[in-house]
């Protein structure tokens, strides 16, 4: 069975009045990776504030491995953070900065050397202790701080933004790495970002955050193939939402009228009832004729070419434009032609209902 190693338990936080986090709950197991992803302004950086000491919730419970820190200081949690700027100590060299933590706990010399050692051998900075933090590049300075972080083997280490000043390719390669260290480390690691394809990308779970409360805690597969919210549809991924009634429901299969036309949809609905479904962009098709069960017919607005991938702008006959993107960069219909859209219902999911409309 798998241990959990942090329980918040319906944590609440505002400030000056101003209600910050709603009813906070998760379990986070020993050994995961887990994103806490959301737009800024939505309470991650308050959660991680409360997981490490540096805030006080409210109301609610912080439990780490079994006990209540609620209301401990920072130094008495084992949970260490890495900040997004760093904060490495400007005037000391890499070893230096790494041993800090140590110091500070009276570590002795030899245990002190011993382990700044592994770990630097661990973030692959060999021959490197020597250095002054303005003499390494950034993806060099965030391997010293998360050195720093887990030379004291932390039970949690908390990572807040931390590649958000890095460039677009240094953060993608850092993306990898930090996901194997982490692996090769052991520590549970909680992450926080904005950004859906680091998250989608790094993570074992991610807990999407809206307005200070959880949308959805999954898998990214589970995150993005099965949105449970119109918000997490929309934040992540290329979402095409499409809006009906139901007008029959057998045996977990319905039948939804559009404004466009009908579909089918997996599920049992009330007659009447509204729905709101999630397709994304890469798991819609066109032709002449649909499946039965569909009717959208659409017209081809436009492809556009990025990188291989096909872009394909269908827009229906309630004017509601679709997004289809596909790998294969060639198009039998070119714009103009008019087609079927459709898909397999199982990759769909409904993402809002709505009372049955009064008979």
């Amino acid at each position: 069975m798998e241990e959990i190693i942090l329980s918040l338990q319906n944590i609440q936080k505002s400030f000056d009045g101003q209600g910050v986090l709603h009813g906070i709950d998760v379990d986070i197991y020993r050994g995961e990776f887990v994103t806490l992803l959301g737009p800024s302004g939505c309470g991650k950086t308050t959660t991680l504030r409360i997981i490490a000491g540096l805030e006080t919730p409210d109301e609610g419970r912080v439990l780490l491995n079994g006990a209540d820190v609620t209301h401990l200081p920072p130094e008495k949690r084992n949970v260490n953070t890495v900040f997004q700027n760093y904060a490495l100590f400007p005037h000391m060299n890499v070893q230096k900065n790494i041993a800090y933590g140590l110091k500070i706990r009276k570590a002795a010399r030899e245990d002190i050397q011993r382990r700044v050692d592994a770990v630097l051998r661990q973030v692959q900075l060999e021959g490197f202790g020597k250095r002054m933090p303005s003499q390494l590049s950034g993806g060099q300075r965030q391997r010293v701080a998360i050195a720093r972080a887990v030379v004291n083997n932390p039970d949690i280490l908390l990572l807040d933004e931390p590649l958000g000043a890095l460039d677009l390719q240094l953060r993608r390669q850092m993306q990898t790495e930090l996901k194997s260290l982490q692996r090769e480390l052991g520590i549970t690691f909680i992450y926080i970002t904005h950004d859906q394809e680091e998250a989608l990308n790094m993570s074992n779970r991610i807990a999407v955050m809206n307005k200070g409360r959880f949308e959805q805690i999954g898998t990214p597969e589970n995150i993005y193939e099965h949105p449970q919210s119109r918000y997490v549809a929309q934040f992540i991924g290329q979402a095409n939402i499409l809006e009906g009634v139901v007008e029959q429901s057998t045996n977990g299969c319905s039948l939804v009228k559009t404004q466009a036309g009908s579909m089918t949809v997996l599920g049992d609905f009330s007659v009447g009832e509204h729905v709101a479904v999630c397709v994304r962009a890469e798991r819609i098709d066109y032709g002449d004729t649909a499946p039965e069960g569909f009717h959208l017919p659409g017209t081809i607005s436009m492809h556009s070419y990025i990188g291989g991938v096909l872009r394909t702008l269908i827009t229906l006959g309630s004017g509601q434009e679709l997004l289809i993107t596909g790998a294969n960069p060639v198009s039998l219909y070119p714009a103009g032609s008019q087609v079927e859209v459709f898909w397999d219902p199982q990759v769909a999911s409904v993402v809002e209902r709505g009372a049955p409309h009064e008979a």
